[in-house]
């Protein structure tokens, strides 16, 4: 095979990139701007590459157009997909065509190395398919958490397994069920949910079973059930911790025997579904403490896919509150509003409890309540405008302090700069005289003060008066 590893991107920066770190690793690589040229170069050798890393939006034929009709002549060639636009349906279509790997941008470069290496260690991954419609774009994101959940979904789209999907209320773990039931084999059968939580437990039975007529008062007609339904497609049981342990004896005999009874039937009925699970629980714990059948929890933990909260993924919080400002105004026949850059910043700072859900609240009210086209700070929800915000990801000090500063000016008008000013020095001294044991001439050396300066500084700021109030209070104790 000629040139162990194949770079196809129109984008000169990228290929320049990955060149010069695969020839730092020593790995022979050749380059391509275009689809075309590589496939050209593959009629011309009629030999393959032992890896290959493409774009996925190219001029011409798209990075699934060169993975597609390399796979038909070479099935085992690993080939790494690389995309800017960080949407499920680019995932799931690179790997339906048989891709190893999918990579998005912009990309750690020791990242995308290792990448090469395990695609050149370990093979190609199998996966046939054609590329679906575009999913709901709840889904989206460009955190690595949800990179990884997008991968799982790719993986699992040929599969049949039966998937616990786990996570926070309103993360959006329907979202995901149906994303595996889209992308799977049963696409074309019916998806069917249920929140177990919701139904009586007296009634839960026969909404998952259905029930033979007379088989108690009221059954007046035979009802099919849930089960029945889904015959042929996808059934999701959404917050399964909470079933009762009677209907937790059913489901797992369903499960391992692939048949089950209506309620007052005497005839078997064969179960042709693949169950996805969910729940906000943790189910090791409930299994512990005897709350949940441990034979049922292995029978649905063959997968197990965590689906983050939103505070893991606050990089994405831009992403999704421009979509469901578009989603409210197209629901409202009106045009969509734009945060600004302060009301994101403040937005990313906080941690939605609520996640996903909770945001598509805020953005639904924002475009109900929110006086004009572009939102700022003044005009969120109270509650998101008078709570207090965390750090970013990343130690991105500067990008919390601007949003302390936003709250600030519409909280405290006429006092912002002293108090940032104040609360910053009292930081910077109670930390030096941290480092150095309370010594106030090295304090101030390490922070380029003069020694009257911090003397000044800590009398200023009430530093001495602070010290007292925790030595009287530790003594107090």
């Amino acid at each position: 095979m000629s040139n162990a590893v194949w770079i196809v991107d129109d984008d000169r920066s990228i290929r320049w990139v990955l060149e010069k770190a695969l020839a730092r690793e020593g790995i022979d690589h050749r380059s391509f701007s275009t689809a075309r040229e590589a496939l050209d170069a593959i009629e011309r050798d009629a030999d393959a590459p032992q890896a290959l890393v493409s774009d996925i939006r190219m001029p011409g034929e798209s990075g699934l157009d060169l993975l597609r009709e390399v796979k038909e002549r070479f099935p085992q060639l690993p080939v790494i997909i690389m995309t800017a636009y960080s949407d499920l349906d680019s995932a799931v279509a690179a790997f339906q065509g048989g891709a190893f790997e999918y990579l998005p941008k912009p990309f750690d470069v020791d990242q995308a190395v290792s990448l090469v290496r395990r695609a050149l260690d370990q093979g190609a991954m199998q996966a046939g398919g054609k590329e679906e419609e575009l999913l709901a774009p709840e889904i989206l994101g460009q955190a690595p958490a949800m990179q990884e959940v997008f991968r799982a979904i790719g993986r699992l789209s040929q599969s049949h397994a039966t998937v616990l999907i786990t996570g926070e209320s309103g993360s959006g773990k329907e979202l995901v069920a149906r994303a595996l039931h889209r992308h799977s084999p049963r696409r074309d059968a019916p998806f069917v949910a249920i929140n177990t939580a919701a139904i009586p437990r007296e009634l839960l039975e026969s909404e998952l079973f259905g029930h033979e007529r007379g088989a108690f008062t009221g059954a007046t007609a035979q009802r099919r059930g849930r089960f029945e339904q889904a015959e042929g497609g996808t059934l999701f049981l959404d917050e399964i911790g909470d079933m009762p342990a009677e209907l937790q004896t059913r489901l797992l005999r369903v499960l391992s025997d692939g048949h089950y009874y209506r309620v007052g039937g005497h005839q078997p009925i064969r179960a042709n579904v693949r169950v996805i699970a969910a729940t906000h629980q943790n189910l090791d714990e409930r299994v512990k403490q005897g709350l949940f059948r441990e034979d049922l929890f292995h029978r649905l933990n063959v997968i197990r896919l965590r689906l983050p909260p939103l505070r893991e993924r606050r990089e994405d919080i831009p992403l999704l509150a421009r979509h469901f400002l578009q989603k409210s105004a197209r629901e409202l026949g009106g045009e969509a509003k734009r945060l600004t850059e302060s009301a994101l910043r403040h937005m990313q700072g906080q941690s939605f409890p609520g996640n996903v859900r909770q945001l598509e609240n805020v953005c639904h009210w924002l475009t109900v309540m929110a006086p004009g086209q572009s939102v700022d700070l003044a005009d969120l929800p109270s509650e998101l405008r008078e709570s207090e915000t965390v750090a970013l990801p990343g130690g991105d000090w500067l990008s919390a302090l601007a949003a302390e500063a936003d709250r600030l000016l519409v909280e405290s008008p006429g006092e912002v700069h002293e108090r940032l000013q104040k609360d910053f020095e009292r930081v910077l001294i109670r930390r030096a005289l941290h480092a150095t044991g309370d010594r106030r001439v090295e304090a101030a050396q390490l922070l380029g003060l003069g020694r009257n300066t911090i003397t000044r500084k800590i009398q200023e700021l009430g530093l001495d008066e602070d010290k007292a109030a925790a030595h009287e209070g530790a003594g107090g104790g």
